[in-house]
């Protein structure tokens, strides 16, 4: 391919010229080289993480690497192909067919009979479709390629299970903000690979930067390029990164008050039936960078504890919504999350569901578990009818309607009554069918 930056011959891959131009994009120049330079990404390639070893040994081995963009997973698998005893060869399923691979595997079988190995890595391999994914699959068996993918979807539902399970897949984490501004400071101070002739940076400007990209490397050195491209010698502020961005900058901060006062007011909003406000507030985060996954879960939260049975397909849209967070992630999950707000900012409201629990709960705090009745104790042991475990039991499905006129709370709590409906939505017909029941059951 003629933007690969190793070479594919019949060089060692630990020897392969990397050939970067010097007006290539910042984020280009500034990759990390060495496994010391990586910022981030701990819990991968921390000192005696599997992955760090065998990228250190030369001999990497089959991976899935799984992240947000700008994450670092095209860097990982460069670095692994410059210390690699092997070959490297790269492929974009976006332009890479069949064809392609099948000419990746008869180079890379030529090469092993010479006792050579090769790497391939594969950009987007969650675009390759499951025949495309399956012509890689013997070559990996064989241990005739190494195959490094990188992918933004999850890969459990995107990647051959075959193909996966000959792979260690390795999940990448965004960025924080504070080891994205590592990464542009360093830009700044690197005369070699860094941005050429820097002008000065407002440090509050950078940190916005650093905060604004979303944890994504290639984001922030591509805005800080421009930024420092038009500022022709005087310094970046604020506004110069926020017209490098094209947006504007967000009072928000994901660990501070506005993270807090943003998501009270977007929980408020949406209890309140405000289908616009829901949508501004949820906007607001998105735009200040908050994580999708924490909208997600606050929404799957609400189903439940504002809505409940007043309109039990809440809970699944909120789910699916978060489902479609970690099967999407950004930009398009924006989508996906304010179809869930619009849903559970206009469904009808109940607490009834979070009431009763609580309730209950709050009974066990004061009284502790009461012992149920015998005749619904277990009796599947030697011995249990000897007690008088079970004895007593009626069957449900044995009766009208198939409800059976027992007592099922324990004694001290007959009476108690922990659900008590609302009226809104569903839950008006959940009221008179428990209604219903409460009388067939016998109860007060």
């Amino acid at each position: 391919m003629s933007d690969q930056l190793f070479d594919t011959g019949d060089a060692a891959g630990g020897d392969a010229a990397e050939e970067i131009p010097p007006n290539a994009p910042l984020a280009v120049r500034m990759r990390p080289r060495t496994l010391d330079e990586v910022v981030g990404q701990e819990h991968i390639v921390g000192a005696g993480s599997a992955l760090r070893a065998a990228i250190e040994s030369g001999r990497p081995h089959s991976a899935i690497l799984y992240g947000p963009p700008g994450a670092g997973k095209t860097t990982l698998a460069r670095i692994a192909a410059r210390m690699s005893d092997g070959a490297f060869e790269e492929e974009s399923a976006v332009n890479a067919g069949k064809a392609e691979i099948r000419g990746v595997i008869e180079r890379a079988r030529e090469r092993r009979r010479s006792g050579r190995s090769t790497v391939l890595f594969l950009d987007e391999i969650h675009r390759f479709n499951k025949a495309q994914q399956d012509a890689l699959l013997p070559a990996v068996e064989e241990g005739l390629l190494t195959l490094i993918g990188a992918t933004t979807e999850n890969p459990y539902f995107e990647v051959n299970g075959a193909l996966l399970s000959r792979s260690q897949v390795y999940e990448l984490e965004p960025l924080s903000a504070a080891e994205v501004e590592e990464l542009l400071r360093r830009a700044l101070a690197d005369p070699e690979r860094g941005v050429a002739d820097p002008p000065p940076v407002a440090d509050e400007a950078l940190a916005m930067l650093a905060e604004r990209s979303g944890g994504d490397a290639r984001t922030a050195l591509s805005g800080l390029e421009r930024a420092a491209e038009r500022a022709a010698g005087k310094e970046v502020d604020v506004a110069a990164i926020e017209d490098a961005l094209q947006r504007r900058a967000i009072d928000y901060d994901r660990q501070g008050d506005r993270h807090y006062d943003f998501i009270s007011a977007w929980i408020k909003s949406t209890r309140g039936s405000d289908v616009d406000a829901s949508l501004y507030y949820l906007a607001v985060m998105l735009e200040g960078g908050e994580d999708p996954r924490f909208l997600a879960r606050r929404m799957v939260i609400l189903a439940s504890e504002d809505i409940g049975n007043a309109d039990p397909m809440a809970l699944l849209v909120a789910d699916a919504a978060a489902r479609a967070v970690d099967r999407v992630g950004l930009p398009e999950c924006a989508l996906n999350l304010s179809q869930a707000a619009i849903y559970l900012a206009l469904a009808p409201k109940s607490n009834a569901a979070t009431t009763a629990i609580g309730t209950a709960r709050e009974e066990v705090r004061r009284h502790g578990a009461q012992t149920p009745p015998d005749y619904l104790r277990d009796a599947h042991y030697p011995g249990a009818q000897a007690l008088g475990r079970g004895q007593g039991y009626q069957y449900a499905h044995d009766h009208p309607g198939n409800v059976a006129p027992q007592q099922y709370l324990p004694d001290p709590l007959v009476g108690r009554e922990f659900y008590e409906p609302t009226g809104n939505g569903r839950e008006k017909a959940f009221g008179e069918r428990l209604a219903e029941l409460r009388k067939r059951l016998g109860k007060p």
